[in-house]
């Protein structure tokens, strides 16, 4: 596979189905879901008045006097929601009025000394200040009116989605089917096939833009969801008009791909709570919810593979997780990804019957095709602007790969030609691919003495190949 950029798919927005009938039998149009819906007053947001209070008190101790615009702008509450609260922080004289122009939204507010003391005390026990966070009920409904498991493709969509890959048509297809399950999925071969990349461009294949809050709030707690490295906004025209009715807590963005490595510890699965900070963080695959979360190096982990796999068994199962907060309350929510774990072992040797059994499918991801290869290297070289005649390829194949029973592995390629560029680069020479320059790359790239030239099998270019073709 060669690694060209696509920016994918527009997504298309996902709308409410029309249930029921009303009086004269005809279908009623369902209540808009509630990130459409603009709150109008303290009780729409659905939070209770104390932390609403607490989070606008808070806003205000950054700056001791604040107009109704920063508050409103850093709440993300419409000036009305936002003018209600501060009334009410008004008659407890934590704020007083310090100006009040002519139009409604030129206020401005001072805290009161009671009111910078009882700020500070919030600020201290939990010290988010931002976005007001939506309820849970809200959170749950929007992953579940997203939920990726009404995400479809077909063949054109796939092949459009990949259209820049060198990669077989039998692998395409198989990945399209697979998601089309909505069953966990593993892609597994050598280390260098292009496992990991090709599992991160699987979400240019997910359809529809997703609402994300930027924190929910449970038992009086807040865990912060939305994550700038994580979710991107979605800006085309169709959902910015979508947006302006859009309850400001949410972001409307593309379906999420989050992926997590060998650096993956069960711990890193549960709500991260920062006693300092006195909030959480959403573990990464929550904030995958409605889009993939990826596991890549599986075994790789400093956690033991069977635990690792035994925590996705219950979630695998009922599409559901469960976490507690350091008070002990605990709850649900749904685990709406589509799993992909990537891994250089082979499937029967994480010796786990029970959780191979909930994958959907297996995808082997090795050496490419002599072609395909040859594709994928003169693509690479026009990448870093080289050109090279087909001997050197022909060079690297028969004289390189084949005399050392080195796979057509797509990493190699590029890791190979970004050497040949930055010599060319250092040394001034011409942009031209010589069979030196490529033995040079292929020694420096695999801690080769530079006095060791690769001696040719008798007839290894044929066996290898032959080999390849009985493997394919």
């Amino acid at each position: 596979m060669n690694e060209h950029h696509d920016t994918g798919r527009a997504p298309r927005l996902l709308e409410p189905v029309a249930t029921g009938r009303n009086l004269h039998g005809e279908p009623a149009t369902p209540p808009l879901p509630p990130w459409h819906v603009l709150p109008r007053t303290i009780a729409d947001t659905g939070l209770e008045l104390a932390q609403l209070l607490g989070l606008l008190m808070k806003a205000a101790y950054q700056h001791r006097t604040v107009t109704l615009a920063v508050l409103t702008d850093t709440l993300k509450l419409p000036a009305l929601v936002v003018n209600e609260i501060a009334a009410v922080a008004v008659r407890e004289r934590l704020l007083e009025i310090a100006h009040r122009g002519a139009s409604d939204l030129d206020v401005r507010f001072r805290l009161t000394d009671a009111g910078y003391v009882r700020a500070g005390e919030a600020a201290a026990r939990c010290s988010y200040v931002g976005t007001a966070p939506v309820t849970l009920d809200a959170y749950v409904d929007a992953v579940k009116h997203h939920s990726v498991s009404h995400a479809s493709v077909t063949k054109a969509d796939v092949t459009a989605a990949f259209h820049d890959l060198v990669i077989p048509v039998q692998l395409l297809d198989s990945i399209g089917m697979a998601l089309n399950t909505c069953r966990a999925l593993m892609i597994y071969g050598p280390a260098g096939s292009g496992k990991t990349y090709l599992a991160q461009r699987l979400g240019t294949l997910l359809p529809g833009a997703v609402p994300v809050p930027h924190a929910i709030t449970v038992g009086g707690e807040i865990i912060q969801v939305f994550d700038p490295l994580v979710h991107v906004p979605f800006n085309d025209s169709e959902a910015s008009l979508a947006h302006r009715s859009l309850d400001r807590r949410w972001t409307l963005c593309h379906r999420p791909v989050v992926l997590s490595g060998g650096e993956l510890t069960l711990s890193m699965l549960d709500l991260r709570y920062d006693r300092t900070s006195g909030f959480y963080q959403a573990p990464p695959h929550m904030k995958a919810n409605n889009g993939i979360y990826i596991v890549d190096d599986l075994g790789r982990q400093l956690v033991g593979v069977a635990d690792l796999l035994n925590r996705w068994i219950v979630p695998l199962d009922r599409s559901v997780d469960m976490f507690s907060l350091h008070t002990g309350v605990r709850f649900s929510v749904p685990f709406d990804v589509w799993p992909v774990f990537s891994t250089n072992l082979e499937p029967g040797a994480l010796g786990d019957d029970a959780f191979l059994r909930r994958l959907g499918s297996k995808l082997y991801v090795g050496p490419l095709s002599v072609d395909d290869y040859r594709e994928v290297y003169h693509r690479t070289a026009a990448d870093f602007g080289l050109t090279s005649p087909d001997a050197v390829f022909d060079f690297l194949v028969d004289s390189l790969h084949y005399a050392s029973d080195t796979p057509l592995l797509a990493c190699i390629p590029r890791d190979l030609l970004r050497l040949v560029d930055s010599g060319v680069r250092y040394h001034g020479k011409a942009t031209h691919v010589t069979e030196a320059d490529l033995l040079s790359a292929w020694q420096n790239y695999y801690g080769l003495r530079t006095s060791a030239e690769p001696t040719p099998h008798p007839g290894g270019a044929h066996r290898w190949a032959d080999d390849h073709r009985a493997a394919s």
